[in-house]
């Protein structure tokens, strides 16, 4: 698999790449390094284990749980819950890691460990690198009463869980109807069960996980069911989460696709006038749509952009203390409630914004008009040379020609021989054109 550790844990195809071995020797691994961080010292260490629900999820969550036994900590296993909650869980009950087991939005033969320290955060790049180092060492095993013990949690976790997702907002939801389409994933339950509680009127499509059917033609990634069924039921609105429940994206009262960047512009908004939005400030990556940028500047309402990924989001937003953040694809952070993207949350949080105003979200959603887009993958190039001078020229007089109203962006993929050339301008036809224009420059300059 060359580095384990990617932008969001370890991941890859259950029970091939990510393997029961594998999940005991990271635990281990996992459990050595943070004590010797000296986060167990003067306690017994404790840990939350939590997945979504892959049939593979069984195996890797008892795998986990036996690699950290063995290693002295005492697990609380949770079972199905969405990673947000396994983040919850850890900072609010103390403990010292928290584990999840998901490929998130990925298809349902993947499967994928991250790691939580203790407050709920995400591991950082260092203590990845010492984990992946510190697998398969020799170890002195503690035994008799040092193992660490093992405790399969009957629904409280849940419940807890549930009871702070409504803690969060303000205004009650009765008289909205919501329909929520749940990936047949980890907020199967919890999900619908909070938009209840906080007293909308729920539809539910999609909440029948069968260890096969997560995310399959379902949930944020294939909103298609939830758009029908919005139309179909009446409702107000629709939220739709990935497998994990970390993202959500919306559906307006007409069946229309409300996106992240939207989102994120209807909460910065109600943040703002509710004085919460610290510095007035919004964190997004540069994949957001321009639209959203210009919305904001016509809001003061200032942002600022990170490279792709929510965990850079994250860093962002920890380092300066702001307060909202997100991607395009849903990913919403709400530092004042979570650690990381929460899917629940922020369908709450969308849905008491449209509570309080008495505004359909279509006219709130409307507060950030899309600028027409192209992305155009160029394959078989040196992804490597994007620093070329008449590429880079290129780029300037194209940025040059669309002005405030467009922009450009080139990426190079991670994983393939390829760059991304994504344009946005004012109409669809001059996104085309500028997209293909410099596509064919990329061609021409970083030709192998």
């Amino acid at each position: 698999m060359g580095r384990l550790f990617g932008t969001d844990g370890v991941r890859g195809l259950a029970n091939k790449d990510v393997t029961a071995e594998l999940a005991l020797d990271l635990s281990v691994a996992a459990a050595h390094v943070l004590g010797q961080t000296g986060a167990f010292e003067g306690h017994r260490p404790r840990a939350v284990v939590g997945r979504d629900s892959r049939a593979s999820g069984e195996f890797l969550a008892a795998a986990v749980s036996a690699g950290l036994a063995s290693a002295g900590v005492d697990v609380n296993n949770v079972g199905v819950l969405p990673t947000p909650a396994v983040a919850y869980l850890t900072a609010s009950t103390g403990v010292d890691i928290g584990v999840v087991l998901s490929a998130s939005h990925n298809p349902m033969p993947d499967n994928g460990i991250k790691f939580l320290a203790r407050g709920g955060h995400k591991l950082d790049d260092e203590l990845e690198a010492a984990i992946e180092a510190r697998i398969g060492e020799d170890w002195d095993r503690p035994v008799g009463g040092a193992v660490g013990r093992i405790r399969v949690d009957t629904g409280k976790a849940g419940e807890q869980y549930v009871e702070h997702l409504v803690s969060t907002i303000s205004v009650p939801l009765a008289g909205l109807r919501i329909a929520v389409d749940c990936a047949n994933g980890a907020a199967s339950e919890v999900g619908p069960e909070a938009l209840r509680a906080a007293g909308a009127d729920v539809v539910v499509i999609n909440a029948s996980p069968d260890g096969r059917n997560i995310n399959e033609k379902c949930g944020s990634t294939h909103p298609e069911q939830l758009q029908a069924a919005v139309v179909a039921s009446g409702a107000d609105l629709g939220v739709a989460f990935d497998g994990d429940a970390d993202r959500c994206l919306a559906v307006d009262r007409h069946g229309v696709l409300v996106d992240g960047d939207q989102i994120m512009g209807v909460l910065a908004v109600a943040m703002r006038d509710e004085g919460r939005l610290v510095q007035d400030t919004l964190v997004t990556t540069v994949m957001s749509n321009l639209g959203l940028r210009l919305a904001m500047q016509g809001a003061g309402i200032a942002t600022v952009e990170t490279a792709v990924g929510d965990r850079y989001v994250l860093e962002a937003m920890r380092a300066s203390g702001f307060s909202l953040g997100g991607e395009q694809s849903g990913h919403i952070i709400m530092a004042e409630h979570a650690t990381t993207g929460d899917g629940v949350l922020t369908a709450l949080q969308l849905a008491a914004r449209v509570a309080a105003t008495g505004s359909p979200l279509d006219e709130l959603a409307g507060i950030v008009q899309r600028l027409p887009q192209t992305l155009v993958n160029v394959n078989g190039v040196d992804k490597d040379r994007t620093d070329d001078a008449a590429l880079a020229e290129a780029v300037r007089a194209a940025e040059g020609r669309l002005g405030s109203t467009g922009r450009v962006l080139l990426r190079p993929s991670g994983t393939e021989p390829l760059v991304r050339v994504m344009v946005e301008a004012a109409t669809q036809d001059e996104a085309d054109g500028v997209a293909h224009a410099l596509a064919d420059v990329v061609r021409d300059r970083l030709a192998l």
